[in-house]
């Protein structure tokens, strides 16, 4: 089993009826991107968006991309990463 750290930008955004927002990407994964209404809430659902990522790689064969320049880093056993 492997471990996998994406780094991920969170950013103040505001919704279309003007509540506060926050919208969070990961922007080695093209197209990886998600929000919530708080920098919380955001930051689960882009774990979710980038777990549903990395299984359709999975599923179309493709390598998960390891790039430390890009913020991807890859650990050989598991690792617990913890966000404060």
């Amino acid at each position: 089993m492997k471990s996998y750290i994406f780094k991920v930008v969170v950013e103040e955004d505001i919704t279309e009826d003007g509540q506060k927002a926050y919208h969070v990407s990961c922007p080695a994964l093209k197209g990886c991107h998600t929000w919530g209404h708080t920098p919380q809430e955001a930051l689960a659902n882009v774990q979710d968006a980038v777990s549903l990522y990395i299984e359709d790689l999975l599923a179309a064969g493709d390598p998960i991309p390891v790039n430390p320049d890009q913020g991807i880093v890859e650990f050989a056993s598991p690792a617990v990463v913890v966000n404060i």
